[in-house]
């Protein structure tokens, strides 16, 4: 009798090796080879198996585009308008949804919490709507309960599983027919047609496909809770962001009370979205107010610190960048960044000393954004240098002013976008001067309608000598 034939399948990209080898040759991962058995096959000679990936769609005929319906693929509503606006205004009926974030962030607590408010929108329906499914392969029915009588889930018509195997989730959906399906996680979940272990590239891959195709086929809007890696990436094989429709990441600092949530990928919506949680001893808040949030704390008349302007999505957010220049104690300076790129800090900082003439070579510089928040957009330049510039001189910026814009490598401020939506939440959170690029400066239209001072600036120096004067 013939050996079952054996592949060694990269856990990191997916490649596949014939014998074990100690590297991989595709992504140069070390120890990353596992042994897997591929799916068997049809028989010399035999019929071919039947594909079980035939039925995607309700229909197997082409649609013509002017005859598409859309009213029946009204967003639905989670009950929870943060976690709404992130999906791009709520819930897409037969779409796939993947979230991902560090062990213990909030992941489960926060999908409970929907799934409780869901299934009683869902039963307070004329008819009553479809119940909610919530299946678990990391927790017990138990566990789940305890959880969800601390967050007032009550007696919403929410079914829990507690079950790894993909086909007897799949029986319970056919079953129950609900409305929401909830798995936590896909790196739990196993097919009974792959002998590798669970969370394998093979076996993440299959369930994957597998939940598409039944979220496709009876129109069950689906969200995937996924695991990350060390390095903050999520777990398994990248065609598994690829399948989805949304791709979620749940962010924080565990020392801070706030979460976010942040779109990386959207279908049905903006890419970059945020929505901002408060983390609480029954369940998460929304934040309606992330600017009052996250300037909360900040002490006015203080060197070092400016109020910048930023853009996450749809949403503009005011937060507090502050800087602290110290004389080295040791050869080499430091440069530490805490919510910027650390590269992008670095051009910063050579930008300030040959444009503006600071000497910060003998320098520790260390730049934090207030509030665990991340800011990866250029708009934030200015505000960063600013921070700088006002501990290397020790003099504070206006409490009242607020600041964007791009600085280039020649020491120029260029326009950004999206500036009017700045100055309005500035002015909205009571700042009476807004530090701008000229470029974005239009006499003709005032978005703070006369609340706020607007000054442009060309350059780096004039930027400062109007910040610091």
């Amino acid at each position: 009798m013939k050996a079952p034939r054996t592949v060694f399948v990269c856990q990191e990209c997916g490649a596949q090796a014939p014998k074990w080898q100690g590297k991989c040759d595709d992504c140069g991962a070390w120890n990353s080879l596992v042994e897997e058995r591929p799916a068997p096959g049809p028989a010399p000679g035999g019929a071919a198996p039947p594909n079980r990936y035939m039925h995607v769609g309700a229909g197997g005929t082409a649609q013509l585009y002017a005859e598409v319906e859309t009213a029946a693929a009204r967003r639905l509503s989670s009950g929870i308008g943060e976690f709404d606006r992130v999906l791009g205004g709520g819930i897409v009926p037969g779409s796939l949804v993947l979230l991902g974030g560090e062990p213990g962030i909030g992941k489960s607590t926060l999908l409970l919490q929907a799934a409780g408010l869901f299934a009683t929108q869902m039963g307070a329906l004329s008819p009553p709507g479809g119940p909610v499914l919530y299946a678990s392969g990391e927790e017990s029915e138990h566990q789940i309960k305890s959880r969800g009588d601390r967050l007032g889930v009550g007696s919403a018509p929410l079914y829990l599983l507690a079950e790894t195997c993909i086909e007897r989730i799949l029986e319970e959906m056919s079953r129950l027919r609900p409305s929401l399906v909830i798995v936590d996680s896909i790196q739990t979940v196993f097919s009974l047609k792959f002998q590798s272990a669970p969370g394998s590239i093979g076996q993440v891959r299959e369930a994957a496909t597998q939940f598409l195709f039944a979220a496709k086929a009876q129109n069950i809007p689906t969200v995937l809770v996924g695991h990350v890696t060390k390095d903050g990436a999520l777990a398994g094989p990248k065609v598994l962001e690829h399948v989805v429709d949304t791709v979620l990441y749940f962010e924080g600092d565990r020392h801070h009370s706030h979460r976010v949530v942040r779109a990386i990928k959207n279908r049905f919506g903006a890419v970059s979205e945020l929505g901002v949680f408060e983390m609480t001893s029954s369940g998460l808040r929304a934040v309606a107010n992330p600017s009052k949030l996250f300037l909360a704390e900040r002490a006015s008349g203080t060197p070092g610190s400016a109020v910048l302007c930023c853009v996450e999505g749809s949403r503009p957010i005011l937060v507090e960048v502050q800087a602290l220049v110290s004389t080295s104690s040791y050869g080499n300076a430091r440069r530490m960044a805490i919510g910027i790129d650390q590269s992008r800090l670095a051009l910063l900082l050579a930008v300030l000393e040959k444009r503006a003439g600071l000497n910060l070579a003998g320098d520790d510089v260390y730049v934090n954004v207030a509030g665990g928040m991340s800011v990866d957009e250029t708009a934030a330049d200015l505000s960063v240098l600013a921070a700088v510039a006002s501990s290397v001189r020790n003099r504070a910026l206006s409490p009242n002013t607020a600041v964007f814009g791009e600085v280039g490598l020649s020491g120029e401020i260029r326009g950004i976008p999206q500036a009017a939506l700045r100055i309005r939440e500035a002015a909205q959170m009571g700042f009476t001067r807004v530090v701008l690029p000229e470029a974005n400066l239009d006499p003709a239209d005032d978005p703070s309608d006369g609340r706020c001072e607007l000054v442009g600036v060309r350059a780096l120096g004039e930027a400062l000598d109007v910040l610091l004067a």
